[in-house]
């Protein structure tokens, strides 16, 4: 079976998208437009995106642009969480150091042991899915660290009462914290096979490649992306946690909690 899909396939792709678009016009759920621009902003980057590692994947193309793409992804990425989540203060150099050593991490698994080569082909999408992971889970850590102290100021100021030093009184609440972001992909990688084909896994079958072949590659990444991710949302935890205390152990007054960024 060819893992070719036509211009006219990709078109046809969009049919279920209609459809959607149907049912948002049906129950007047207003979401036909961003829909649509959903749709379009994909179209768009993608292809301005597979283009560019046309470039990038070239035998002929310096190994070193490939890591400059990365450490493009990383920034983006910060930005990102800082947009998105702004109530935590300094949460841009706290997300770059976050998403960077959960990169720098599963990547540098992946290649000094030689999981996979060092190639154009392989920096970037391994750093695609590795950043876009530890991105969805530190945006996730830094909303529900703010929330969590906003709704706990009461009990972490009754520990610092006491006489517990910061760290001590965030103890708990920053374990729940990190309960919370790591949970959703430990129950992800628990429903892989039986509920989860995944995508790597998926497309590397539909382009041919054997179906145990597809499920190491699979697994490796999956396992690497748990490590980023708990390595992300630690370092975004810990990091925060150190932002909401003045240096004399007092809870500083957040402007707003997570739960306003909507």
């Amino acid at each position: 079976m060819s893992g070719d899909v036509s211009w006219w396939g990709l078109a046809a792709s969009l049919l279920l998208v209609g459809v959607a678009i149907a049912i948002s016009l049906r129950e007047r759920l207003r979401l036909e437009r961003d829909m649509l621009v959903a749709v379009a902003r994909s179209l768009a980057q993608l292809l301005l995106v597979g283009a560019a590692l046309g470039l990038i994947v070239d035998e002929g193309t310096w190994i070193g642009w490939s890591f400059v793409w990365v450490a493009g992804m990383v920034t983006f990425a910060a930005v990102t969480v800082a947009r998105r989540a702004p109530a935590l203060p300094a949460v841009l150099p706290i997300a770059a150091t976050a998403i960077g050593s959960s990169a720098a991490l599963g990547l540098g698994l992946l290649f000094v042991l030689q999981v996979f080569p060092v190639e154009g082909r392989t920096v970037v999408p391994l750093a695609g899915m590795v950043v876009g992971n530890a991105l969805s889970a530190t945006v996730v850590t830094v909303r529900r660290t703010v929330d969590a102290f906003a709704e706990r100021r009461a009990d972490l100021e009754a520990r610092l009462a006491l006489g517990l030093p910061s760290t001590e009184a965030a103890r708990p609440t920053v374990r729940n914290v990190l309960r919370l972001a790591i949970a959703p992909d430990v129950e992800r990688i628990k429903a892989l096979g039986i509920v989860v084909l995944p995508g790597a896994m998926t497309g590397l079958i539909l382009a041919g490649v054997d179906p145990l072949d597809a499920v190491r590659v699979q697994l490796a990444l999956m396992y690497v992306i748990l490590g980023a991710v708990a390595t992300s949302t630690t370092i975004t935890a810990l990091l925060g946690t150190r932002r909401l205390f003045t240096p004399d152990h007092r809870l500083v007054v957040l402007r707003r909690s997570a739960a306003d960024e909507g």
